[in-house]
């Protein structure tokens, strides 16, 4: 079959592939896989062969990413139930002090994103931000505009969140160097995006009356959509208080503390990047690389950071081991799907090898002349842009790119920035069919307009710095 016309079918799948999501409405697992089979058969690959290439493909993903995936979501949930998300942000803010609120939520968005799926930590933050708008009487959005993108921010760039973990693993880059540089250029990044987010923000924007009459205990903004300027009356908005008084909170254990739970997030980033390490710098029969490998493994890393998760913020705390258990259980039906997207991905990306479709895009974008890691960012830019979800913007550009990277003869390091620069444009323009877009619009009380020019902007602005980290990266590695 010619180029041409596997190019013609990919091209096909792919616009089908947005019209069942985007139109139909039909369960992005499903439509994967839908389109993986029509695609597999179009192309000429043996129906004997079919079913073989879909098990292969999601076995081959699955086997390395459906752990690391369940297991961050269990860190992430321990961290949530025993208090210890909120706690963490407050002893920031307590430590950045009152004019450093904004950039305090922000560091906590970036930090507590790492093991806290977006969505979670958007529903976990925001009623803090809620409170400090209150007591500051501030715009809400100076608070919740750089916190918000901070976690999104983390969720498209690093592992153990799913698009950047199915990535590293279908291209095959090294995940310590993804965390080794990424942690960095997603810290820049934020910090770039928290100083845009300042400027967007010093002009008023209309808020929704419901919200705002929750946040600030009034029941009609001003005109000019700001904050009240008095204090409103007790008794309003109480859903949303700032750090209860000492004399009103009852609890039988004191939250976690800042230390704890900072430690016990980065305890798993740690061991992973002294994996990497260790195979880079030490003999190969040496005993400590032995060791390290195998704490570093992604997997081993994180389940260890569980079990350390469930003493110290459960079972020293008072938990019995049967809630211990159903806190872990509880993480696992929120991701389910997301891992069967990811295997789903992972099926598509099979089929494009498998049919010799995958051979036909390298050899057109080889002669297009545009480096990898740009068409890597504008295609999961593109993807991102067409269909809203991070997740499957970054497992579909991994799979239609595979082939290319492994005729560029990249080297681990460049894989790993090529990951980077997919995470940068599925960060990027996140708008009205995104899922994340309407949840922070509604939970900071914006409408569509409002939202676009600033959620949709700020992403968009902060992918584009992204990539241009990676790019000025790239030299180097």
């Amino acid at each position: 079959m010619s180029h041409t016309t596997l190019l013609l079918i990919a091209a096909a799948g792919v616009a089908t592939l947005l019209l069942l999501i985007l139109r139909a409405k039909v369960q992005p697992f499903v439509a994967l896989v839908v389109v993986s089979i029509a695609v597999a058969l179009a192309a000429g690959v043996p129906a004997a062969d079919l079913v073989k290439t879909i098990e292969e493909g999601m076995g081959s993903t699955l086997g390395h990413i459906a752990t690391i995936i369940a297991l961050g979501a269990m860190i992430g949930r321990i961290i949530e139930l025993s208090g210890g998300a909120q706690a963490f942000a407050h002893s920031l803010m307590d430590r950045f002090g009152s004019k450093r609120t904004p950039l305090a939520l922000t560091v906590a968005g970036f930090i507590l994103g790492i093991p806290v799926f977006f969505e979670v930590g958007l529903i976990i933050l925001m009623p803090i931000a809620y409170g400090v708008a209150r007591a500051s009487r501030k715009p809400l959005l100076v608070y919740a505009l750089p916190m918000g993108a901070a976690m999104l921010t983390v969720h498209a760039f690093l592992p153990p969140h799913p698009g950047a973990v199915a990535v590293t693993q279908a291209i095959g880059a090294d995940q310590g160097l993804v965390l080794l540089m990424g942690i960095p250029v997603t810290a820049v990044v934020i910090l770039l995006g928290y100083l845009v987010s300042r400027r967007m923000t010093r002009r008023e924007y209309p808020m929704d009356p419901t919200v705002y009459a929750e946040v600030y205990g009034v029941d009609e903004p001003p005109t000019d959509g700001g904050a009240p300027a008095t204090s409103a009356p007790d008794g309003h908005g109480t859903a949303v208080l700032t750090k209860p008084a000492p004399a009103l909170v009852e609890e039988e254990v004191a939250p976690p503390s800042f230390a704890m739970v900072l430690t016990l997030i980065v305890t798993p980033i740690l061991l992973i990047l002294a994996g990497t390490l260790g195979q880079n710098f030490l003999a190969e029969d040496s005993t400590l690389r032995a060791a390290l490998t195998v704490l570093g493994a992604p997997m081993v890393a994180l389940l260890l950071d569980v079990a350390l998760c469930a003493y110290f913020l459960g079972g020293r705390r008072g938990w019995d081991r049967t809630r211990i258990a159903n806190v872990m259980t509880s993480a696992l039906p929120p991701v389910a799907m997301v891992i069967l997207v990811a295997g789903a991905g992972g099926v598509f990306g099979k089929v494009l090898v498998a049919s010799g479709i995958g051979d036909a895009i390298a050899d057109v974008l080889d002669r297009t002349g545009l480096p990898a890691l740009f068409l890597a960012f504008l295609m999961a830019l593109a993807l991102r842009a067409a269909q809203g979800s991070t997740t499957v913007a970054l497992i579909t550009t991994a799979g239609i790119l595979t082939p290319l990277l492994q005729r560029a003869d990249l080297s681990t390091g460049q894989l790993s920035l090529v990951a980077l620069a997919m995470g940068a444009g599925g960060l990027s323009v996140s708008h009205i069919n995104d899922a994340g877009y309407w949840m922070f619009t509604k939970l900071a009380g914006l409408d569509v307009a409002t939202g676009l020019r600033t959620w949709t902007v700020l992403t968009t602005t902060m992918g584009v710095m992204g990539f241009g980290l990676t790019a000025a990266l790239w030299p180097l590695v």
